[in-house]
């Protein structure tokens, strides 16, 4: 019975084997891949990051505060054109209009491609022809005219395309007469009223004021 209790008080200790471990090599794209992370990190959603610059309704916002502000100051009052209708809305698109409406503005004469300078040449046609005074000279006016209009539509040269028409010659010679008989007649009537207020303000003179009056004539 001693010999038994002995043994059981002495502590039993039990070796334990050491725990396998994955000895695996790492991989290498998986960890390149986590460098990559590491170095360069994505937002976890798709929002885009903001990196200070002011978004589309910011930058929105602060024109249409500097448009009230210089409202306010005045300086949009007596710019030219304020009040009128835009010019040209009506017509014809023109994709050279900028250039144009500079040749116009400015007088430039023999300048551009022939559809530019004719078309400024078109508008001012009819004044020109009403400083003639001969219809031989308008007719070869309107003559010359129509043939360079045709050859600057064959656009051997190139350039923007030609917008311009021909001329009518015997509706234009006509239209020339009717200007020129409607200048005639209103310059008669000019004169005759003229001669009118003339003999009323003579008939309203004292026999010396008509003395005078005609001692200064």
């Amino acid at each position: 019975m001693p010999a038994r209790a002995t043994l059981a008080a002495q502590p039993v200790t039990v070796e334990r084997e050491p725990a396998m471990t994955d000895r695996r090599p790492p991989d290498a794209r998986l960890a390149a891949a986590r460098y990559a992370l590491g170095q360069h990190p994505q937002p976890e959603d798709d929002e885009p990051v903001d990196r200070g610059q002011a978004s589309l309704d910011q930058r929105a916002q602060a024109v249409e505060v500097a448009i009230q502000q210089a409202m306010r100051r005045g300086d949009f009052d007596g710019l030219p054109g304020a009040g009128k209708p835009l010019p040209a809305l009506d017509s014809v698109r023109d994709p050279d209009w900028w250039i144009r409406r500079k040749i116009e503005r400015e007088g430039l004469t023999g300048l551009g491609p022939p559809a530019l300078t004719l078309r400024t040449e078109d508008a001012a046609l009819d004044e020109r022809l009403d400083g003639i005074a001969a219809e031989a000279s308008v007719r070869e006016v309107l003559v010359d005219f129509n043939r360079r209009v045709k050859e600057a539509r064959r656009q051997l040269l190139g350039g923007p395309p030609v917008l311009t028409g021909y001329r009518d010659v015997e509706a234009e010679v006509v239209a020339w007469r009717q200007r020129g008989d409607a200048r005639r007649a209103a310059a008669r009537e000019a004169a005759e009223q003229a001669r009118r207020q003339e003999a009323e303000a003579l008939a309203a003179m004292t026999w010396r004021e008509r003395r005078r009056h005609r001692r200064g004539r």
